[in-house]
Parts: C-alpha cells; sequence; structure tokens
C-alpha cells in the first residue's frame, strides 16, 4: 500500500500525465512502475481501521445480485450454465461456466485499455493476448482484498423525494452536483480512500421486466443505461478526492452511451481504479434509510485467478 510520503506528494488531476509520454490523465509510476493495485494503494492500514468503526449494529449486506439474473444478454455475452452432478451415493459436485461481466463484478485492470493498446502502467494488449505473465490480473487485488469505508450514493430515493422522473432501464446521467447535493443532505463528506456506490434502480428494473422488455433493452445500438455523468469534471472530482474504487448497480459506473468522454478507460487503465456493476443495492439502502446513515465498512474478496480481467466481488457493507 501508499506510504504517507506518497500521499503528501499525491499529485492533483491538473498535473497529470506524470510523464509526457504516457496517455493523457495517466498516473502510471506513481505507485511504482510494477505497481497492480492503483488507487486501491488509498486503502491503508489506518485508513481500514477507521473504517472498522463505521460498524455500529453489526447488520451485513451481501452486495452481490445472483449469477443468474443477468439472463438475457442479447447474445453479446454467454449467461450462467450450472450443472449439479452425482459422484457418488448422496455425494454431488457441482460445475458453474459464467462470463465474469454478466452479473455483480469488478472490471479489473485488463479489462478496458486505452485506444493505442497500453494498460495501467503500460502494459499492453499484446502481453495479455500472449498471457505469459499474470501481471495486471486480478489476483493482485485478492491478496489483499478490496477493505475500506464504503458510501452510499442513494439517486433512486434522492429522485423520489425530487419528483425527478427517469427510466432506471434507459440513459440517464446523475451529474457531480445531484452526488455532492446528496452526500450533503445525508451528512457525510467524500473522504481519502472511500469506495463510492452508485444507485440507480438498473438491477432491481431489469430482474422484475419481462423477456420481451429485456430483449428491447438489449437490442438498442447502443445499449443505454443509468449512472454517473461522464466528463473530467467528474475525472478531477474522483482523482482529488483519492477515491479508491467506484461502483454502482448499472452495467457500467458512468451513464451510456458517454456524452464527453467514457470514464471507463481514463479510471481503468489511467488510474489504476476499480470499477463495479451491477451491484445490488437495494437492501443496503433501506438500511442507511432506516439508521440515517450512509456510510458503512465495505469488505470485497475477488477470485483468486492468476491473469482475471474481471470478478463478482463477493462484497459485504457492514453497519
Amino acid at each position: 500500500m501508499a506510504s504517507s510520503q506518497m500521499i503528501r506528494a499525491y499529485p492533483k488531476f491538473s498535473e497529470l500525465p506524470l510523464d509526457p509520454g504516457h496517455p493523457p490523465h495517466s498516473a502510471w509510476g506513481l505507485w511504482g512502475n510494477d505497481d497492480e493495485l492503483g488507487t486501491l494503494n488509498h486503502l491503508t492500514p489506518e485508513r481500514v481501521v477507521t473504517a472498522a468503526k463505521e460498524v455500529k449494529t453489526g447488520a451485513r449486506f451481501g452486495l452481490n445480485w445472483a449469477l443468474e439474473q443477468m439472463d438475457h444478454t442479447g447474445g453479446f455475452r454467454e449467461t450462467i450454465k450450472h450443472d449439479i452432478f452425482q459422484l457418488g451415493d448422496n455425494m454431488n459436485d457441482d460445475r458453474i461456466t459464467f462470463n465474469t461481466q454478466t452479473s455483480t463484478q469488478w472490471d479489473g485492470l485488463r479489462h478496458w485499455g486505452f485506444d493505442d493498446g497500453r494498460f495501467y502502467n503500460g502494459f499492453t494488449q499484446r502481453e495479455i493476448a500472449e498471457n505469459k505473465t499474470p501481471q495486471l490480473g486480478i489476483q493482485a487485488w485478492a491478496k489483499h482484498g478490496l477493505v475500506g469505508r464504503g458510501v452510499l450514493i442513494d439517486f433512486v430515493s434522492y429522485a423520489a423525494k425530487e419528483n425527478i422522473e427517469y427510466d432506471p432501464l434507459d440513459f440517464f446521467a446523475v451529474t457531480l452536483k445531484t452526488v455532492k447535493q446528496i452526500a450533503e443532505e445525508c451528512s457525510f463528506d467524500f473522504q481519502a480512500g472511500d469506495i463510492v456506490l452508485l444507485r440507480t434502480g438498473f438491477t432491481t428494473a431489469f430482474e422484475h421486466a419481462h423477456l420481451e422488455t429485456k430483449k428491447k433493452i438489449m437490442a438498442k445500438s447502443p445499449f443505454k443505461y443509468p449512472g454517473m455523468e461522464s466528463n473530467f469534471e467528474v475525472l478531477s472530482w474522483l482523482w482529488d478526492t483519492q477515491i479508491a474504487a467506484v461502483a454502482g448497480d448499472c452495467p457500467g459506473f458512468e451513464a451510456w452511451p458517454p456524452s464527453e468522454h467514457a470514464l471507463h478507460q481514463i479510471l481503468l487503465s489511467g488510474f489504476g481504479m476499480p470499477i463495479g456493476e451491477m451491484f445490488a443495492l437495494d437492501e443496503l439502502a433501506k438500511e442507511c434509510e432506516k439508521q440515517k446513515r450512509w456510510t458503512f465498512m465495505f469488505t470485497s474478496e475477488p477470485l483468486n485467478v492468476k491473469g482475471g480481467v474481471a470478478s463478482p466481488p463477493n462484497a459485504l457493507a457492514i453497519m
């Protein structure tokens, strides 16, 4: 994890990239040329200890949507296959085959590179295809897990209160101004090392939609869904605030299609920032409303797969 000296020398977004030969807005080399954690370096032991103090009642919430819930992908990605087979008398095993992008997931640092084929810290698409090294694989995150303070931005509840009409199965961009307003109304300030969760209502709406509706949604070109607005103001805020990771209950953290610049490339391959998608946030949101606090301890243990591109998060919120 990052040393206190590195934190003090932390550059502003306006100072990126650190080397003119690196892609725009990238932070390559900040935590070392061989770093595989990116902004997870913000999850220092001291911040984990502080996050543990968020546990007041012991209420726990799994944030993982069921693996079978994305039951229609328009053929873009395969859906889950689950086989149970008998080994002997009253003995069973099962085999699960699934695409790591078809339910709750972390996008890892091998997922989406810059247009020139370079990923975080200069690793290349050619090196990923050759598969001779697990560099930037999801196993690097599994070593210590993702543990820190989570904060919930409950746009669903905010929109209902403010009479904001939107379709959770269509494009809608939640502005940075709105995110800050929600945090202010919920009486918390963003802190370095925070893991930001955005609730838009997509997973619940998709889960309850008829198959024909799902087919229409997936047939759209481009596919549309709500999320964070995508612009350089958001990127600057995420970086300068020292956010450790972002996630939402939608198929991508940013609303799609992006209006200005997709966040994915710069977050993943520029900052080394994990992006969580299709998190299950409804039950957590109910408890946050009940307790009148929207901060909690967050834990996640990705799959320990060498060279993995993405992973179910196995995430918990503990209040």
